[in-house]
């Protein structure tokens, strides 16, 4: 079986973490309803205050490029930026 996991940590401002959210909530549909190479995109909330991972599965190299390239994620990922307190943390991970 192949397919490409993603875990990307990422680490937000104290106080922008219901913007985050917010903004997540409206990436999250528009990964699912334009992205047939994604299976799973899911943000969680981790123990630690304002640090977050998303969860992601897809199909293949060209489906997680597909996802970097969207609009969606270009427009809606230059809203999470300004709530972030660095640059994400993407750990890549092959299906067995």
């Amino acid at each position: 079986m192949s397919g490409i996991g993603i875990i990307a940590t990422l680490r937000v401002q104290p106080g922008k973490e219901a913007e985050f959210e917010g903004v997540f909530a409206e990436l999250a549909p528009a990964v699912a309803a334009n992205e047939p190479g994604n299976s799973y995109y899911r943000l969680f909330r981790t123990e630690e205050a304002g640090v977050y991972k998303v969860l992601e599965c897809y199909d293949d190299g060209a489906a997680v490029e597909a996802h970097r390239a969207s609009e969606h994620f270009r427009t809606l990922g230059a809203k999470l930026g300004p709530c972030l307190a660095g640059a994400p943390e993407i750990e890549k991970l092959s299906a067995v």
